[in-house]
């Protein structure tokens, strides 16, 4: 089992590495062309944080293993709320200033739901990803309104300050960008093998794999770019990132594992234990972020119940493992 455990760590650094390469060279490109840094920052770089999700899932259906893809997807929004808002805010309290996202939290809600009524009957079928996917591709559309709309919006000054680094030349960055995407197909497909390996040599499901190995591994971009962000009291890019990134797991992640492998017999532990969770994940972001009184701040007290939750869950997890 050593070959499969050295593919999951060297896929994992790869992963985070290219993925870095993908997003610098596709913001640039699209700084080149003249997208105004709001829309660079919310589409660009958020669909980017989120490509080794949908990297990782298309190789796992690709290969027969859609449950992998849709632990990781939810496994990675549990991450993203719990570990990175948990310990963003733990660091520094989150004011969440920006009307952007308060209109997103609950279009997040409203995905989770749909996404649970499609796993209600243990099956996720082709239609059902496909309606996700055209999901997504209006979440992208209304993002990029939003974003040519949102000039005032602190969103946009803090995302301006954020991208006003002097920009790579246009050959430089179509080369990243290349390079970023081949590297990332490169690393997924090893971590999807060492991953599944492990599983099998362990006789555990790929669905537990997908929810604690590969995404917590896949959450490691979001949490570096949100500790970043608050640290340089960047807090609605710290929350969007997060925001973002969990309604492109529902919806791209899904949806495009979905569409290339339809899940005719899901565990019933998704809908029982993890699809749940996910949800208590968000609803408990949802009323951190708009406030009791209007006033949306994630305080010290509250990041700590989230990292608590992360904690109980994944102790459920290897709870479940160990009766098996």
């Amino acid at each position: 089992m050593i070959l499969p455990i050295l593919a999951i760590i060297l896929g994992f650094l790869l992963l985070l590495w290219s993925a870095d390469r993908f997003i610098d060279g596709a913001s640039a490109v699209a700084g080149h062309i003249g997208l105004p840094s709001l829309v660079i920052g919310m589409v660009i770089v958020g669909f980017g944080t989120s490509a080794p999700e949908i990297v990782v899932s298309i190789m796992a259906a690709l290969e027969g293993n859609p449950e992998l893809a849709l632990g990781n997807a939810l496994g990675s929004n549990i991450y993203n709320v719990g570990l990175i808002i948990g310990v963003t805010a733990l660091i520094v309290p989150i004011a969440v200033h920006s009307t952007i996202i308060r209109r997103e939290l609950p279009l997040l809600l409203l995905f989770g739901a749909v996404a649970g009524a499609f796993f209600w009957n243990d099956q996720l079928g082709r239609l059902e990803s496909v309606l996700l996917l055209m999901g997504f591709f209006g979440l992208m559309a209304w993002t990029t309104w939003a974003a040519l709309r949102g000039k005032g919006d602190p969103l946009a000054a803090e995302t301006e300050q954020e991208l006003s680094s002097p920009a790579m030349t246009l050959g430089r960055a179509i080369l990243w960008l290349l390079v970023g995407l081949a590297l990332l197909l490169v690393s997924s497909r090893m971590l999807v093998w060492g991953a599944v390996s492990v599983a099998s040599a362990l006789g555990v499901s790929d669905l537990i794999i997908g929810l604690t190995i590969v995404a917590l591994g896949t959450s490691l971009p979001e949490l570096a770019s949100s500790i970043a962000a608050v640290r340089k009291g960047e807090h609605d890019i710290a929350i969007g990132n997060v925001v973002g990134s969990c309604m492109f797991n529902l919806l791209a992640v899904v949806g495009i594992a979905g569409v290339i492998a339809p899940m005719e017999a899901l565990s019933a532990e998704v809908m029982r234990r993890d699809w749940p969770v996910m949800m208590a994940m968000v609803v408990g972001l949802f009323i951190m972020g708009f406030g009791i009184r209007g006033k949306g701040r994630i305080n010290r007290i509250e990041a700590s119940l989230l990292l608590l939750g992360l904690v109980v869950y994944n102790v459920w997890l290897v709870s479940a493992v160990l009766t098996v």
